[in-house]
Formats: C-alpha cells, sequence, structure tokens
C-alpha cells in the first residue's frame, strides 16, 4: 500500500464522490449502536518466553510449541521469532505538499514499540511525582533505539509524546506545564487524604456521641459519593483505553503499553470461571468486551505497574505466573474493579477480609496474564522494571492459527501456549471474542441509570451550548463514538488511513450565502474552506457484488475548535457508496475520495477531521491546526450571519 501522503502528492484532489454515487443520508436503525468487529479467522498469538531472572529466550522453533483452544490442539500455520531491541534507522519520509496532511503514524515499522501511560485519573498526585521521577531515571539509560511514545490519562486520554528514539524529547515532554497537561485531580478521583477524611468524619460523629442514625447516614452518603466516582473513573478508563487502542492501530509491530496507576479500575477479560458480570459491572459488561477486542485487534499487551511502589509481602504468594481464576482474593466477576460482591464501589476491603492492595494487585495480574503482558508490582525501582518490561516485550514469538472451530458466535474462547521446556515462563494473551465479520461485538457506552451521570459529552461545554450547536454536537444526531474520537486534543486514530487538504475554497461564496455547517449563526468574517480527502480503500470494508461491484457506507465529520476547546462549527455527512468493477479498479489504484465545506472565523482554528465506517465500524481522525487569519478575504465579510 503506497502511504496517502504520497498518493496525495500524485493525485489531483477533486469533488469526485458523485462518481462514487455518494449521498447524504440518516443513520438507519441497525447502525444505532456503535460495535468493532474482529476477523478471528486467523488468530494471532504473541508469545514472551523468559527463564530464571526474567531473561528473555531465545533460539526456540515452530515445533517447540503447542497450541490449544479451547482443549483442542491447534496446527500452528506461520512462526517467526522477534528479538530485536534496536529499532530500524531512521529513515525521513519525504516532505508532504503544502496544506496535506495525514493520519498515517509517524513511526516505521519494527518488531516493537513502547507506550508509557501516566494515570493521572487513578494515581495519587504523590506518586504521580514518584512515577514521574522513576521515569526520567529510565529514559536516562534508555536503549538508543528503543521507540517510546508517552500518555497521560486524566479525565481524557492526551498524547504528551509521540513515537522516538529521542531519549531528551522523552523527558522534555514530561513538563506537564509546559505542554499543557493539567494534574489537577479530578471529581472521580479520591486522595488518600480524602479517604483519611472521610474517616476521621466518622470518628468525630463517635467521639461527640451522635446517635447511631446519624453516623450510618455519614457512611452511606460517603459510600454513595465512593460509588459516583468509582463509576466515573471505570468509564473514562474505558474510553481511554478504547482510544489508545484506535490510535495504535495502524502501528506496526507489538505494543507493549506500560500503565502506571495507583489503581486499575477495571478487568477487560473474563477471568477462568466467568460466565457474565454481575451486580453494577453488568452495566460495563459490552463497553467491557468491546475494549477488549480493541486491545486484541491492535496487538496490544499491557504491564500495568504498580505507581505506589514496595507494600510489602504479595499478598498474592511467590510464583503467581497465572491469571487469578477467581479462588484468589476477590470473586472473578469484581476482580480489577476495587468492588466486591455484596459491597459498595470505591470502599476499601475486597471480598473475604482481603485488602483493596490484594485485590489491585490480583487485578495487575490477570490483566497483565489476559493481554501477553507482564505485572510490575511490589517494586521501588520502577525505573528497571520499565527497563525489563520493554527488553522482554522486544523478544517474542508470533504464532498464527486457523481456528479448528469456524462458528464465528461472539463467544470468548481460551488460548493455551505450551512449551515442553516447563522451567520456562510464557507470557500470551488467553483467548479472543469469537465475532463474525457481519455480527460485530458491541462497544457501547455505559448504561448512566446505575453509573454515574456524566452531564454531557467531554467536548460539549456551555460556550457550545450558547453557539446553538448543542443538538448537533452533543451525541444525538451521530450514534457513533466518531465526536468522542474528535474531541480538541484527543489522539488520531488510525483503523482508516487517510489523506486531507484544507485549503481556502475557490471561489469564495457571496455575501448573503448561508453558512456552511452546523452553526448558521457562526458570525464574520469568515472564510469557506474546501476539505478533500483521499481514503485508503483497503481500510474501508467493501461489500464485493456479483459483478465485480462493491458497496460501502462511511460517515465524514469536521468539527472546528478554538483554542479554549469550544466548538466553533461543524459539519458532516454519510457516504453511500456504490463502486461499478470499474470504478473500483480506478480505486484499488489510489484511494476514495471525498469532499466537505465549512466556514470558519478568521482566528487560530483545530480542525479536527474524521471517517467513520458504518459497516467495519472503524475510525480515522486527524487534527489539524490552521491559521485562518492568513487566509485570503472572503465576500462574506458580514459581521452578523445572513438572515435565511
Amino acid at each position: 500500500m503506497r502511504p496517502v501522503s504520497l498518493l496525495l502528492a500524485a493525485v489531483v484532489i477533486g469533488h469526485s464522490a458523485a462518481a462514487l454515487h455518494a449521498q447524504t443520508s440518516q443513520p438507519t436503525a441497525q447502525n444505532s449502536v456503535p460495535v468493532i468487529r474482529s476477523d478471528t479467522r486467523a488468530v494471532v498469538v504473541d508469545v514472551v518466553v523468559t527463564k530464571g531472572l526474567d531473561q528473555p529466550v531465545d533460539g526456540l522453533h515452530k515445533q517447540d510449541f503447542q497450541l490449544i483452544e479451547d482443549g483442542k490442539p491447534q496446527a500452528i500455520d506461520f512462526f517467526e521469532e522477534h528479538t530485536a531491541v534496536q529499532a530500524p534507522p531512521n529513515i525521513q519520509p519525504a516532505p508532504a505538499p503544502p496544506n496535506v496532511y495525514t493520519n498515517v503514524p509517524a513511526v516505521q515499522a519494527s518488531d516493537s514499540v513502547n507506550i508509557l501511560l501516566l494515570d493521572l485519573l487513578n494515581t495519587d498526585r504523590e506518586d504521580q511525582v514518584y512515577v514521574n521521577r522513576q521515569i526520567v531515571k529510565y529514559l536516562n539509560s534508555k536503549p538508543q533505539g528503543a521507540r517510546v511514545a508517552i500518555f497521560t490519562l486524566s479525565t481524557k486520554l492526551q498524547i504528551i509524546q509521540g513515537f522516538t528514539t529521542d531519549s531528551s524529547v522523552l523527558r522534555n515532554s514530561l513538563d506537564y506545564t509546559k505542554n499543557g497537561v493539567s494534574t489537577e485531580k479530578t471529581p472521580a478521583s479520591q486522595s488518600k487524604q480524602g479517604k483519611q477524611s472521610d474517616i476521621e468524619e466518622v470518628q468525630n460523629l463517635e467521639a461527640i456521641h451522635a446517635g447511631a442514625i446519624a453516623i450510618e447516614q455519614l457512611k452511606q452518603a460517603q459510600a454513595n459519593l465512593a460509588s459516583y466516582r468509582a463509576n466515573d473513573r471505570v468509564q473514562m478508563t474505558l474510553e481511554a483505553l478504547q482510544n489508545l487502542a484506535r490510535y495504535l492501530s495502524a502501528v506496526p509491530g507489538r505494543k507493549n503499553l506500560i500503565w502506571f496507576s495507583g489503581s486499575f479500575p477495571i478487568s477487560v477479560f473474563p477471568s477462568a470461571n466467568q460466565k457474565e458480570f454481575t451486580g453494577p459491572m453488568r452495566h460495563y459488561s459490552e463497553a467491557i468486551k468491546g475494549t477488549a477486542e480493541l486491545l486484541t485487534i491492535s496487538k496490544i499487551a499491557v504491564y500495568p505497574v504498580d505507581a505506589e511502589g514496595l507494600v510489602g509481602n504479595h499478598p498474592m504468594g511467590a510464583g503467581n505466573a497465572g491469571p487469578p481464576d477467581g479462588g484468589g482474593s476477590a470473586p472473578a466477576n469484581w476482580q480489577g474493579t476495587g468492588f466486591s460482591q455484596g459491597q459498595t464501589p470505591g470502599s476499601d476491603l475486597g471480598s473475604g477480609g482481603h485488602s483493596a492492595t490484594a485485590d489491585k494487585m490480583a487485578a495487575m495480574e490477570q490483566l497483565a496474564a489476559d493481554t501477553g503482558g507482564e505485572a510490575i508490582l511490589n517494586t521501588n525501582d520502577l525505573a528497571a522494571a520499565t527497563a525489563r518490561a520493554i527488553n522482554n516485550g522486544a523478544h517474542y514469538y508470533t504464532l498464527v492459527y486457523s481456528p479448528t472451530d469456524k462458528k464465528m458466535d461472539g463467544r470468548y474462547r481460551r488460548i493455551e501456549v505450551k512449551l515442553d521446556e516447563r522451567k520456562y515462563k510464557l507470557s500470551y494473551r488467553r483467548g479472543y471474542y469469537a465475532d463474525d465479520i457481519e455480527k460485530a461485538g458491541k462497544v457501547e457506552k455505559v448504561d448512566k441509570s446505575a453509573a454515574s451521570p456524566r452531564a454531557r459529552s467531554a467536548h460539549v461545554d456551555d460556550a457550545n451550548r450558547e453557539s446553538g450547536l448543542e443538538d448537533k454536537l452533543e451525541g444525538g444526531a451521530d450514534p457513533t463514538p466518531l465526536r468522542q474520537l474528535m474531541a480538541r486534543g484527543m489522539p488520531s486514530s488510525t483503523q482508516i488511513v487517510y489523506g486531507v487538504r484544507v485549503l481556502p475554497a475557490t471561489p469564495q461564496p457571496a455575501l448573503a450565502a448561508p453558512r456552511a455547517g452546523y452553526n448558521t449563526k457562526l458570525p464574520g468574517p469568515t472564510t469557506r474552506y474546501a476539505v478533500d480527502f483521499l481514503i485508503d480503500w483497503d481500510k474501508v470494508l467493501l461489500q464485493p457484488g456479483p459483478d465485480g461491484s462493491h458497496t460501502g457506507m462511511i460517515r465524514l465529520e469536521l468539527l472546528a475548535y478554538d483554542g479554549d476547546g469550544k466548538a466553533l462549527n461543524g459539519t458532516g455527512e454519510i457516504m453511500n457508496m456504490s463502486l461499478d468493477a470499474k470504478t473500483f479498479a480506478s480505486v484499488q489504484h489510489s484511494s476514495i475520495p471525498a469532499h466537505l465545506e465549512i466556514d470558519l472565523p478568521r482566528t487560530s482554528i483545530y480542525l479536527a477531521t474524521g471517517i467513520y465506517n458504518l459497516k467495519s465500524n472503524k475510525a480515522g481522525t486527524l487534527e489539524i491546526p490552521i491559521d485562518t487569519r492568513a487566509a485570503p478575504k472572503t465576500q462574506a465579510t458580514a459581521t452578523t450571519p445572513p438572515s435565511k
């Protein structure tokens, strides 16, 4: 596949969507629930093999491995060993033409890349400072060729540094003040001091011999608030993991996600004896499944790191290399949530008298085992642990097999990998959801009747309501997650890669012309921009017809923000594509073109562009900074919008 940026340089972009029989329509009922799809007819399993003091094992062969799915042996169709810690030499891509942009990841093909996720949402402030220092310590001795990116999670996922091998660039990105990253605790978070304050409030009432009813009411109010906060953290954490997986979709190789957190509020894969979620967690079941699928599709191995450091003896005992199966600290349905059955979410004790620390460690072990990573806990030297995780994650074996069970029934299937040499430790993802390409696994929003109600989407604020964009931007007109992925400052989604050219339209509209975009009251002066897409056809699910024709459906969207994240305007349409055999052959040698126009005020703008495939339910997004003050003067110079 030729990079989209090069295609844009070679092809004159025009408004040829008519040739593809494009038309604007409303979403149908069958598309009312956003979903993802995974074709599991070929299952890929990456296996990290270590021995002794966690040293990688090289030189194994295909015949050394046994691969089992749901108790049945599977034939290994493809086998490859990966041993490179060093990335290939840097090759600078050709510069894009003026005003042309692409969401193709700026990272070269390599065996593995590494993502440091600094969880500000689920981590106490003092522990954040400690983690930051430990990361700097690691970067000071990082292997020269290791590719690393850094993200933060607060109320949303933020990228503070894309993939690079340059340690100095990575260190500089950790200056949150300089990079505009907020480290303030969100209302969903509760600090150690806050928990202690709750205890002291109860003790004060007891000290003054308050009535039992008053004390119980205070405890219940505290529990309700803790439940509210815990539910919000679960929702925001799931959204962040989904968005990160979408961002990493087009990045080649294994992705080692090193997640620094003081707590891990959810597990994303079922444990061995788990059939379904119960209690409050049932409201997250579809979102959890969708998150698990996205992590699997994007080949992400999670290395959860306990940001609290050394906490004494491991509550789970030594030598626990596999995922908890419900016989450990907390019931399987609740591991990783901080909840236990019969207990209010957010409270301090797990089931059976086990502490929240034991539940957290059990969740870390399960999350790591299920994704093929390794839990890093009970150590103060997070720098050395990070180095070990990155080194081990670069040495792995890829096994590919075609399941003997051909039914794509959505059921969770368990994978087991064995070696004749039993002293080795194996890390690999423990299963997958067998979703047919036509029967998608849902990625739904959390049922907010039970979870804490979030008043509105993060990208819709009071200023947007005043501008008249509330109905258009709050999600009522778009059942897909596209607008959430296009929120100001969000990392790009790369499930669909594309190039886009953004230029002032020629000619500009007349003075009395209606505004282009959702915001019909947008004040002037404005400039109309033409936005032309070239979309990689291979990433768009086009359904073949009997005569060589192909059909498909995508949603296009533009959202324009100012520097404060206020949405100023937007536009979008659904494009139904019906390509005859000749047109499809032409598209295969170029890309799928599309065109939108939008009016923008003359100021510094962040233009979020997005594509969502309504058949494959994959997304591509890209945010582009534009200084419209340099745009040519338009005919529409009125300071108020034209009357209708």
